[in-house]
C-alpha cells in the first residue's frame, strides 16, 4: 500500500542543513497497524505529514496505491488525500463553528455524492458511534473524550483506505484512550483498515501490529 525509499525532508538553516529525516525506508502492507515510536524531535510527526500529504518538501520516491507521489502535481496529491486518506489528530481539529453533524459532512463534500446520500452516511456515522444525541452540538459543548470520539468518526465516514493517527489519545484521560484505541483496533481487524499511529506510548503501541523506531530522524532497530 504504501513504499517510501530513500526519503528525506532537510529544513535549511543559518549553521547548516537540518535533517529532520534522513534515508527513510518503508513498506505498508494493506491492512497493518503500524505503530511509529521515538523520542521529541526524532522526526515521527515529520513522517506522518509526508505521508499524509501534508508535506510536499522532501526528497525520495514515495508510492501510494501503487501511485507515485513524488511525481504528482499539488492537485493531483490533493484529491489523493481526499480519497484515500483520514486524519485523526491528538487536538481534534474540529471546526469550531460546525456542529457535529457538520464537522463529519465535511469529507463527504470532497465527493461528488448527492445530499441525500451524504445524510444517510453522516446518519450511519453518528449512530455507529452512538454519538446521535450530539449531532446539533458544537465542538466546545463537548468533553475532550467526545470530540476525539468524532474526530475518529470523521476520519472515517468517508470509508478511506488509510487512517493517520497522531498521538490520538495523548489529551484523553486513561479510560477514553483505550476506548479510542480498543476502537482502532476493531476498525483494523474486522474491517481492514490500515492504519499508522505515531504515538509515546508503549501500552498504545502494543495495539499495532508492528513498530517502528526513529531517533534522530532515521530508523533504529
Amino acid at each position: 500500500m504504501i513504499s517510501l525509499r530513500h526519503v528525506d525532508r532537510v529544513y535549511p538553516l543559518k549553521g547548516g542543513p537540518y535533517y529532520a529525516l534522513r534515508h527513510i525506508d518503508l513498506q505498508v502492507a494493506q491492512g497493518e497497524f503500524l505503530s511509529i515510536m521515538g523520542p521529541s524531535g526524532s522526526g515521527k510527526s515529520t513522517l506522518l505529514h509526508i505521508l499524509g500529504l501534508h508535506d510536499h518538501g522532501w526528497a525520495g520516491e514515495y508510492h501510494l496505491l501503487g501511485e507515485p507521489v513524488h511525481q504528482l502535481d499539488k492537485r493531483r496529491r490533493f484529491d489523493l488525500q481526499k480519497r484515500n486518506i483520514g486524519f485523526v489528530f491528538q487536538s481534534y481539529h474540529l471546526l469550531d463553528d460546525l456542529t457535529v453533524y457538520e464537522n463529519l459532512e465535511v469529507p463527504l463534500s470532497y465527493r461528488d455524492i448527492p445530499k441525500r446520500e451524504r445524510e444517510s452516511i453522516v446518519c450511519d456515522a453518528l449512530d455507529r458511534f452512538h454519538i446521535v444525541g450530539k449531532k446539533d452540538l458544537y465542538p466546545s459543548q463537548l468533553s475532550g473524550g467526545q470530540q476525539q470520539l468524532v474526530g475518529v468518526a470523521r476520519a472515517l465516514v468517508a470509508k478511506p483506505s488509510l487512517i493517520l493517527a497522531d498521538e490520538p489519545t495523548g489529551n484523553l484521560h486513561s479510560d477514553q484512550g483505550r476506548e479510542i484505541m480498543e476502537l482502532f483496533k476493531r476498525l483494523n481487524q474486522e474491517e481492514g483498515v490500515t492504519i499508522i499511529q505515531v504515538t509515546h506510548s508503549n501500552e498504545n503501541a502494543a495495539y499495532g501490529s508492528r513498530i517502528v523506531r526513529l531517533q534522530d530522524g532515521m530508523k533504529v532497530p
